[in-house]
């Protein structure tokens, strides 16, 4: 059985039935309150949003802008840890259908350990994992075999400057979708799409990978949706939505955010 054949989740059906125009919103679990995780997914899912990634706090977050990491901290602050974040996903699947993703850095990951972290994930029915500072080899060295019996995507990011080589291995790695990262940057910075940004998108673009691929760091708006999902699968809005957490009311403006850049 091939590691493809296993992993046959909630995302690839996703990609499969709706190729383009994908929209996943990203946001920090336990911010802005503590226990709105499930309760931000729901609205977000019932708004129009196609895919969740849910951010599992760290204190040194390395990519991330001010925006994340503030709500990183407010989070750390107000006692978020990996063991309550699958305390409230216990009944993610029953308020929740679309694929949903974790997203965070590989040092909690490694102190949950890594088996034991993949085995709950499974449980509450997450369909993947974004481990940016996770390196290629100690993934498919240690922890490959790991995802793909729990069913778990790993999803790979790649940036302006990842050479062709190495995209292709993670085309051969991955097995639902590639995160492309409009920079090298650090995320929240506004996408202003130069022509060195598209001729970028572009040769991703023509080098027909096998996986769907995603574009995400810098999408806050309408126009850099359109202008991302223009090369790409999808686009990943996460700054600007965590930043829109931070506002009144937010649960209940939360289709009006996704109608700002979707519609």
């Amino acid at each position: 059985m091939s590691h493809e054949s296993l992993v046959a989740n909630r995302l690839n059906s996703m990609f499969e039935e709706k190729k383009n125009n994908l929209l996943s919103v990203y946001f920090t679990a336990g911010y802005p309150e503590l226990n709105a995780t499930l309760d931000i997914a729901e609205a977000l899912e019932k708004a129009g949003a196609d895919f969740l990634e849910i951010g599992f706090p760290y204190s040194d977050p390395v990519a991330d802008g001010p925006t994340i990491q503030h709500s990183s901290q407010k989070a750390l602050d107000a006692g978020m840890t990996l063991n309550l974040l699958f305390e409230q996903l216990k009944e993610l699947r029953q308020r929740i259908s679309i694929p949903v993703l974790l997203m965070g850095y590989a040092n909690p990951m490694v102190q949950y350990g890594v088996e034991r972290f993949c085995a709950k994930a499974a449980e509450v029915g997450v369909d993947g994992v974004i481990v940016p500072d996770l390196p290629m080899y100690e993934y498919e060295q240690l922890y490959k075999d790991i995802f793909a019996k729990h069913n778990l995507s790993n999803i790979f990011l790649v940036t302006p400057q990842t050479a062709e080589a190495r995209i292709r291995k993670i085309d051969e790695l991955s097995n639902s979708f590639i995160y492309l990262l409009s920079s090298a940057s650090i995320t929240g910075r506004s996408l202003t799409i130069s022509d060195t940004i598209e001729s970028y998108f572009q040769r991703i673009k023509d080098m027909q990978l096998k996986n769907p691929t995603v574009i995400g760091f810098g999408i806050a708006d309408k126009a850099a949706y359109q202008k991302a999902t223009a090369y790409a699968n999808g686009a990943i809005v996460g700054s600007a939505f965590v930043k829109f957490l931070g506002t009144e009311n937010y649960l209940e403006r939360i289709p009006e955010f996704i109608q700002s850049i979707k519609s």
